[in-house]
């Protein structure tokens, strides 16, 4: 079973930067669609990006377009989110989680089942 431990979070500034950090524990997630989630208080969680296992494919949500990038390096079992010119309807709980073998990318949360316990991020304005 795979753990997945996310770190990086925190309170920044508006238009700062952040990079979020999820690394896998016990089975290799080498061959999984990795994403990115995040719920703000009173919302439903969302998806935020997505990559495809060789790191060839990604998806973004809209409002993450230009502004975040998703890595991944399965030599180290670490998937990246690099945010940038953050605002403040960014504050959220961040969530990885491991989707589907293949290289076809879900943006649909009941798609992922393994989830790491989140990190919390604050964009004050």
């Amino acid at each position: 079973q795979v753990q997945l431990v996310e770190s990086g979070g925190g309170l920044v500034q508006a238009g700062g930067s952040l990079r979020l950090s999820c690394v896998a524990s016990g089975r290799t997630f080498v061959y999984n669609v990795m994403g990115w989630f995040r719920q703000a208080p009173g919302k439903e969680r969302e998806i935020v990006a997505a990559i495809s296992p060789g790191g060839g494919i990604t998806y973004y949500t809209d409002s993450a377009k230009g502004r975040f990038t998703i890595s991944r390096d399965n030599a180290k079992n670490t998937v990246y989110l690099h945010m940038s010119t953050l605002k403040p309807e960014d504050t959220a709980v961040y969530y990885c989680a491991k989707g589907p073998t293949g290289a076809t990318i879900s943006r649909f949360s009941r798609d992922y089942y393994t989830w790491g316990q989140g990190t919390q991020v604050t964009v004050s304005s």
